[in-house]
């Protein structure tokens, strides 16, 4: 299989989950990313211990899924680039690459000779790409963010899942939540650039905020907020079913575990529930024989439902509703999405080896060519390939140590 990207060069000088999972995205799809991380510091990711309560590694093991995801396919050069002795490395690393890759804020960016025009000096034809908070323009574009406040809270995601009168906020449903969707976002927008260019001949600056991202994922509340010229009133939703359909929402098993219904054709729908569920009778009640009636006494019909869900264990109901042609879902833990038959069927958790030889696996990203699930390859140790790279710029071993006395590369 062709990967589309396969000659694309990609060059990144970003930390954290948000700008480096779209050059993990690239990777995937066959472009040559090499990342540049600090000499003495790395990626401020490779520095946590912990996230969300747990611990981001394995014990005695050099397996790290907080950088593995995002850095996967990479290979990783250790540059001090606020040293001037490194200049001619970066300037080669960006004479040879297709697309520069940053969330670095305004101040570093000057401060270190990496902006738009620094790098547009050295490669007129490169696409320069910004992942930001806030967006480029306007009071907050000095401003740094992470995915729990420009995506979450200022996204509108927060406000959205939080029952009104909540004594505390919702969060994020796991770790690199908004800043996972902001990388593919990214990387989709780099698609389109290197598309242009080559059709233009025109390179593009690409910029994407995490703001902009959440509130692309919220854009149908906002919008309507914004035709009726105010806020949107919070949902009331009733303890079972909706409000005219009792075949959509979320009902809890016996065992405490929860499906989702979302049956959106009650009159089809309803009378296949009631046979599945040994309760036939309840297709011909006059109460719910119609379309109309069900809608009509939807509360009365999800009450119903509720009890009967509440009747049989999570196991059983998952047999018994595959039977059916019924819209539905089993809400799974991080565990039960890892072992998902239909991620694994299409080879959406990808095997890797690890820096220690180990078998582990990875979510891919959702984007598929060619029918062919995606082969991936682990994440570089801190600054692994900087000799390798250095070396193919054509530095001698002596240049080559004197860099290293210097600290200016590891």
């Amino acid at each position: 299989m062709h990967r589309p990207m396969e000659g694309v060069r990609v060059l990144e000088v970003a930390q954290f989950t948000f700008v480096p999972a779209a050059g993990a995205v690239l990777a995937d799809w066959g472009a040559q990313v090499i990342k540049i991380e600090h000499a003495e510091r790395g990626d401020g990711q490779r520095g946590l211990t912990r996230v969300l309560g747990l611990p981001v590694a394995s014990e005695d093991s050099s397996f790290f899924p907080i950088m593995e995801g995002p850095n996967r396919g990479k290979r990783s050069v250790g540059l001090s680039l606020e040293k001037p002795s490194t200049r001619r490395v970066f300037e080669e690393l960006v004479r040879s690459s297709d697309v520069f890759l940053t969330n670095f804020l305004p101040e570093a960016r000057a401060k270190l000779k990496i902006d738009l025009d620094d790098v547009r000096a050295v490669n007129p034809d490169i696409i320069y790409v910004r992942g930001s908070g806030f967006g480029v323009r306007g009071t907050e574009s000095n401003k740094g963010g992470y995915d729990s406040t420009a995506f979450w809270s200022r996204g509108g995601s927060a406000a959205g899942v939080t029952p009104p009168g909540a004594d505390r906020m919702t969060r994020m449903p796991a770790g690199a939540y908004g800043d996972s969707l902001g990388g593919m976002t990214i990387a989709g927008g780099i698609a389109a650039a290197l598309y242009a260019r080559r059709v233009t001949g025109e390179p593009s600056v690409v910029d994407v905020s995490l703001l902009g991202v959440g509130a692309w994922a919220t854009q149908y509340s906002v919008n309507q907020a914004l035709m009726v010229g105010g806020p949107v009133p919070p949902r009331q939703y009733p303890k079972h079913g909706s409000a005219t359909n009792p075949l959509v929402g979320a009902y809890r098993t016996s065992d405490g575990r929860w499906l989702e219904f979302s049956m959106l054709q009650p009159g089809r729908y309803w009378p296949e529930f009631c046979r599945l569920a040994g309760r036939e009778e309840l297709a011909a009640d006059e109460r719910f024989d119609t379309v109309d009636k069900i809608m009509a006494n939807a509360g009365e019909a999800a009450q119903i439902v509720a009890e009967i869900i509440g009747g049989r264990t999570f196991a059983e109901w998952t047999e018994v509703l595959s039977r059916g042609e019924g819209q539905w879902a089993a809400v799974q833990n991080a565990w039960e999405v890892g072992q998902d038959e239909s991620l694994r069927a299409n080879g959406l958790i990808a095997p890797i080896e690890d820096a220690d030889g180990q078998r582990r696996e990875l979510v891919a990203n959702p984007v598929q060519f060619d029918e062919t699930p995606v082969s991936l390859t682990r994440a570089p140790q801190f600054a692994e390939h900087t000799d390798e790279i250095l070396r193919e710029l054509g530095l001698s071993d002596e240049e080559l140590l004197q860099l290293k006395i210097e600290g200016a590369v590891t």
